[in-house]
């Protein structure tokens, strides 16, 4: 019975955290496009195989 002097706060310090990371998404908008999401994925110009980097584009794009 001692553990639930340790199991109770920490489940609801738990669940006041996933409550608060919720509400930061929701205030963030990550909500907002749901279609939206779920037609970019269909979209073939996104695919699986990422071009190569040519060695000199990327010598180029560190400086």
């Amino acid at each position: 019975m001692e553990v639930l002097v340790i199991l109770i706060p920490a489940s609801l310090f738990l669940g006041l955290l996933g409550l608060v990371a919720f509400l930061w998404t929701l205030r963030k908008g990550m909500y907002d496009d749901p279609e939206g999401d779920g037609q970019r994925i269909l979209d073939p110009r996104y695919d699986d195989k990422p071009k190569p980097v040519e060695p000199e584009t990327e010598a180029a794009s560190r400086r």
